[in-house]
């Protein structure tokens, strides 16, 4: 038995894991600006490979006696970033199945949640080095959200202003897996502020 064996790098995969995430929101815009079964196929691709590196990450926590920062949060932040990607290919799913098309409405609210993505991967990258900019990132994780969380209100009373119910209900849907998204990034940004103030 090797009892000198390297101690994961919990940053590391947090990070690995946070970036998949991030590859999966930028497919999600390029799928917003013209949707196609070929470009919805490469967020669930992205989708299954970042489940891959959330099961590698738990299945390294679960053997760890010691870990660098909380396991609770190692997990509870793996488990937002992952849920980001998983609403990504969720909207997807439901826009190619319900058959509904893109709008500005959608690629606001997309691109919002990839700027939250975006400033959460980095919050992560500089956690441990550098605590003062990784803090600055959560703020802007944060503010993005809201402005997620304004564009969603603006959508929904838009949409409340046609009489075709059916495409109410679906696209009510659709927006609400971006805004679940956002809130996700948000409860990201949020466990990163934790684990700053615990360990500096």
């Amino acid at each position: 038995m090797n009892f000198f064996k390297k101690r994961p790098d919990f940053f590391n995969l947090l990070l690995t894991q946070a970036q998949k995430m991030q590859e999966g929101l930028k497919a999600l815009l390029d799928f917003m600006e013209e949707p196609s079964r070929d470009k919805g196929l490469v967020v669930e691709k992205t989708e299954h490979e970042a489940d891959e590196l959330r099961r590698q990450l738990i299945e390294e926590l679960n053997r760890s006696f010691v870990t660098p920062i909380d396991r609770e949060d190692i997990y509870a932040l793996s488990g937002s970033v992952d849920d980001m990607v998983d609403y990504a290919q969720n909207t997807i799913r439901e826009m190619l199945d319900f058959e509904v098309a893109t709008n500005n409405h959608l690629k606001t609210m997309t691109q919002g949640v990839y700027e939250i993505g975006e400033a959460v991967t980095q919050a992560i990258s500089q956690m441990r080095d550098n605590p003062r900019l990784a803090s600055e990132l959560v703020v802007k994780a944060k503010k993005r959200e809201n402005f997620v969380e304004h564009c969603y209100r603006e959508a929904l009373v838009d949409l409340f202003h046609s009489d075709d119910v059916k495409m109410i209900l679906k696209t009510r849907e659709i927006y609400r897996h971006l805004s679940n998204a956002a809130d996700r990034g948000d409860s990201a940004a949020n466990i990163i502020g934790n684990i700053i103030i615990k360990t500096t």
